[in-house]
């Protein structure tokens, strides 16, 4: 289970932003990655915002990861698709990610992608891909492509948006919650006379990101998960029993002068009440 909110704008006014992205991501504890970190193999695909996957057969993979060249920032997201059927011998979908934000050429622009990879998503266990790119020249590009059923589905800027584990059409109540509170953040931190100091904002996307209230009951997560349906419907999850959860919480913004900021909290162990490691990375793009 994972979650993200963002707001994109490709032309904001000086003190406002490109990108306000906020995610969390859900998985078992004991599933290998690699901490935030540079990608040395890629200098312009910067991985102070990627968690790899160290997972036999998916290794290399991401489920967020952010990217910037020529003026352009490419953005891509990852979330399972609940409750559908998998096959033991489908590709890892992480490197849906890494492949889209390492490429600027035109074949892997935001449109030429999507459209490649629904005509071949039959190959990867069910999906939500969300892919950004943002620039300069012309309007940002937002596009949703999902494997079950395969379809593509095309956003404008300047909205905010949230998106989970079911299909758009569908969503959860914590995603229909945590879109209309991200919302409610972002907009309060516009419009106030005396805009708040920027770790404000970060502070209230990352408590938002923590919300433990249960948004239950909820018909579309009850039909996916009947078992775990009740533990799922946080923002932030905990099944310890299980050994699963909300093992890293993710703001990344970019603003008007191309200014990023990525803070991400990890846990270090398996355990979601022990030690937790915070990074908060700064990097001026073009």
């Amino acid at each position: 289970m994972c979650v993200i909110f963002f707001y994109v704008n490709s032309s904001p006014q000086n003190g406002g932003y490109k990108l306000i992205l906020a995610s969390n991501r859900d998985e078992f504890y004991a599933r290998d990655t690699r901490p935030a970190g540079t990608w040395i193999s890629n200098e312009y695909v910067y991985g102070d915002f990627l968690g790899i996957d160290l997972e036999p057969g998916r290794e290399g993979g991401t489920w967020l990861a952010v990217s910037g060249k020529n003026g352009t920032f490419k953005v891509g997201a990852l979330l399972n698709l609940t409750g559908e059927p998998k096959t033991r011998n489908s590709l890892g979908r992480g490197m849906i990610v890494t492949d889209y934000v390492s490429n600027f050429n035109e074949d892997f622009n935001n449109s030429n992608y999507n459209c490649r990879l629904v005509e071949d998503c039959s190959k990867y266990n069910a999906f939500n891909f969300v892919s950004l790119e943002i620039g300069s020249s012309s309007s940002a590009a937002i596009t949703l492509c999902s494997n079950v059923p395969a379809s593509l589905i095309h956003y404008p800027e300047e909205k905010y948006y949230g998106f989970g584990n079911s299909l758009p059409s569908v969503p959860f109540e914590k995603v229909r919650f945590g879109r209309d509170r991200f919302q409610a953040i972002v907009q309060n931190y516009f419009n106030s006379d005396k805009p708040s100091d920027e770790n404000v904002l970060i502070k209230q996307l990352m408590d938002l990101l923590k919300c433990k209230q249960r948004f239950w009951p909820d018909a579309e997560l009850m039909r996916r998960a009947p078992n775990w349906g009740e533990h799922l419907s946080a923002i932030n999850v905990a099944i310890p029993n299980e050994g699963y959860g909300s093992r890293t919480h993710t703001v990344i913004l970019i603003d008007a002068n191309n200014r990023m900021q990525f803070i991400e909290e990890t846990m270090l162990s398996e355990d979601p009440t022990g030690e937790w490691s915070c990074t908060h990375l700064n990097k001026q793009f073009f």
